[in-house]
């Protein structure tokens, strides 16, 4: 299953590429002086224009309260961004990020699903409703939501979405659909981290388990460790033989995570 933690950089990525791509429409161009002298033009912002930088402020400011934790004030900043503009689907995001991470579940789902209702062709807005569906427990729901994320026109990285439609499908037992999928993504993107822990733990389950080890060092060497993959890191070195290797993964989750190592 996809960890709780893999919504989060997709979440906050979201956000900040709406303020990425800047506030440059709307402007008035207005004219200073007369007579015979050449006059002098100021740019001045319209008030649509100044509205859709507060919007996209509090937007960056919530992204990045929450990617520190700091959950208080990033509900506040994403209010704050509705209240400016209630009909983009970013601040709701955030607001359902905000409260997965606080454990109410129901209300997050909630959230997140009238994102993407709201933006039925954004991909990323899909991606994230199809991720927390796997993460809590609806993996074969989640594939067809993150199929429209795949499919949606101008997505810069579908990759991400087939990813985790290949990761759901290993939870939803579709081993066929989970391999297309996840190669599919790794040919896009080599160092996915998403894709390849689930092709490793697919092998796992498959007997291969050099292609095992191979997945699982790949993913290792990709992004920063977590319980998960050194967890599943440790049962293939025991599957193949090499208890002293799968003893160091367990003694790396005692160190790196004391908080839930005995879990």
């Amino acid at each position: 299953m996809l960890r709780p933690d893999r919504l989060w950089p997709a979440l906050i990525a979201g956000a900040l590429a709406v303020v990425a791509g800047g506030c440059g429409k709307g402007a008035e161009r207005v004219q200073r002086g007369a007579g015979t002298t050449a006059p002098e033009y100021v740019v001045r912002d319209s008030a649509q224009v100044r509205r859709q930088v507060q919007y996209q402020d509090q937007l960056a400011l919530a992204g990045r309260d929450l990617q520190a934790g700091n959950l208080e004030s990033a509900e506040k900043r994403a209010r704050a961004a509705l209240k400016i503009d209630g009909s983009a689907p970013d601040a709701w995001g955030l607001l359902a990020g905000v409260a997965d991470r606080r454990g109410q579940v129901a209300q997050s789902g909630e959230l997140f699903r009238k994102a993407a209702d709201m933006a039925p062709e954004r991909g990323d807005v899909l991606n994230n409703y199809g991720a927390w569906l796997c993460q809590h427990g609806r993996p074969a729901e989640s594939l067809a939501w993150l199929d429209r994320a795949i499919a949606a026109p101008g997505y810069a990285t579908p990759e991400v979405a087939q990813a985790n439609a290949g990761s759901c499908a290993l939870d939803a037992g579709q081993s066929v659909r989970a391999e297309r999928d996840l190669r599919a993504a790794l040919v896009r993107m080599p160092a996915n981290p998403v894709a390849l822990e689930a092709m490793a733990q697919l092998s796992l389950q498959r007997g291969q388990y050099l292609e095992a080890r191979a997945f699982a060092e790949r993913r290792l060497s990709a992004a920063p460790a977590t319980r998960s993959v050194l967890q599943l890191a440790s049962q293939i070195e025991a599957r193949l033989g090499d208890q002293a290797a799968a003893d160091r993964y367990l003694q790396r989750i005692g160190k790196e995570f004391p908080q839930d190592a005995g879990s």
